[in-house]
C-alpha cells in the first residue's frame, strides 16, 4: 500500500511538473485583447496586465499600456507578449524580449474575428476561438435592416475637438449597424472644427465618456454646437472605441437606438 501511495506521489509531481513546464506566461499590454484571452478560458496563465486592465485580478500590474515598465515585464519570464498599435508599442520594443509577440490592433470586426482565431492557434484554444467566432458572427445576425442610412458622427475627445476616423474600429461598427461615418479621412482619430461638423449635418452625435474623454460637457450645453440638430447620445468609452467583444454588443445597441429614434417621411 505504501508503496502504491508513493508512485501516486511521484506520478502527480512528475504531471504537475510537466503542466507546468508547458503552461505560457502571457503579458498582456491592450485590455481588448484580455477579453478575448479570458473568454478563450486562460486565466492562470496570463501574469501581467495594465493597471486598467481588470480581467486577471491576480496578474501584476506592469503601468500603462503606453507606458509599460519593461523591466517589470522581463523580470515575468513571459513566453507570449500581446501588444497593441506600432504606436503604442513600436517595433523596437518589442526587439527587445525573448518572447513570442502579438500586434492586436484590429480595426474592423472582421479583424477582430481574425485576432481572435490567431490568439486560439497560439494560446493553444482554437477550439475554444472557433466556437466565439462562431457565437460572435451570429451576433451580428440581429442588425435589423433599416430603411435609411443615418450619418454619424463620434466624438473621441471634446478638448481638442477629435471624432473617428474611417480606419477607428467605431466606423465599422457605425457600417455593421446601418449608418455612415462622414468624416471621410483615413486616419483613426481627426481633429475636427464644430463648424465642419455642423456642415456634415449628422443625423447622430455620440459621445464617449471615459479616459481619453473624462466629464466631457453635453455637446448641446456648448455654446459652438447651438445649431447642431442631430440626437446626441452620450456612450461608454470602453464598448464603443476598445475593439474587441464589447464591438459586437455595441453594434446591436447602435442599430437599436437608430431604429429608437427613425421617424418615417410622409
Amino acid at each position: 500500500m505504501k508503496k502504491c501511495f508513493l508512485i501516486s506521489l511521484m506520478f502527480w509531481w512528475t504531471f504537475l511538473g510537466a503542466t507546468q513546464a508547458n503552461a505560457l506566461r502571457i503579458v498582456v499590454l491592450y485590455p481588448g485583447a484580455s477579453q478575448i484571452i479570458k473568454a478563450l478560458g486562460i486565466e492562470d496563465e496570463v501574469v501581467g496586465v495594465t493597471r486598467h486592465d481588470h480581467f486577471f485580478p491576480k496578474a501584476t500590474k506592469v503601468g500603462s499600456h503606453l507606458r509599460p515598465n519593461l523591466e517589470l515585464i522581463k523580470a515575468l519570464r513571459l513566453d507570449v507578449l500581446i501588444v497593441g498599435s506600432k504606436r503604442a508599442f513600436p517595433d523596437e520594443l518589442a526587439g527587445r524580449f525573448d518572447a513570442k509577440v502579438y500586434r492586436y490592433d484590429p480595426r474592423t470586426l472582421d479583424e477582430i474575428l481574425k485576432c481572435i482565431k490567431d490568439l486560439g492557434n497560439i494560446l493553444g484554444r482554437e477550439e475554444k476561438a472557433r466556437q466565439l467566432i462562431v457565437k460572435l458572427s451570429a451576433k451580428l445576425t440581429q442588425v435589423k435592416p433599416l430603411p435609411y442610412q443615418p450619418k454619424v458622427i463620434y466624438e473621441i475627445t471634446s478638448l481638442p475637438l477629435k471624432v473617428a476616423g474611417q480606419k477607428s474600429i467605431v466606423t465599422d461598427i457605425i457600417r455593421a449597424a446601418g449608418g455612415i461615418n462622414p468624416v471621410n479621412v483615413q486616419k483613426k482619430h481627426v481633429l475636427i472644427s464644430p463648424e465642419k461638423i455642423i456642415a456634415l449635418s449628422p443625423d447622430f452625435y455620440l459621445y464617449q465618456e471615459g479616459p481619453m474623454n473624462r466629464n466631457p460637457v453635453p455637446p448641446k450645453e456648448r455654446p459652438y454646437f447651438k445649431s447642431l440638430s442631430a440626437v446626441v447620445v452620450k456612450v461608454p468609452e470602453i464598448e464603443f472605441a476598445r475593439p474587441g467583444l464589447n464591438s459586437f454588443d455595441a453594434v446591436i445597441k447602435l442599430n437599436s437606438l437608430f431604429w429608437k429614434h427613425y421617424r418615417p417621411t410622409k
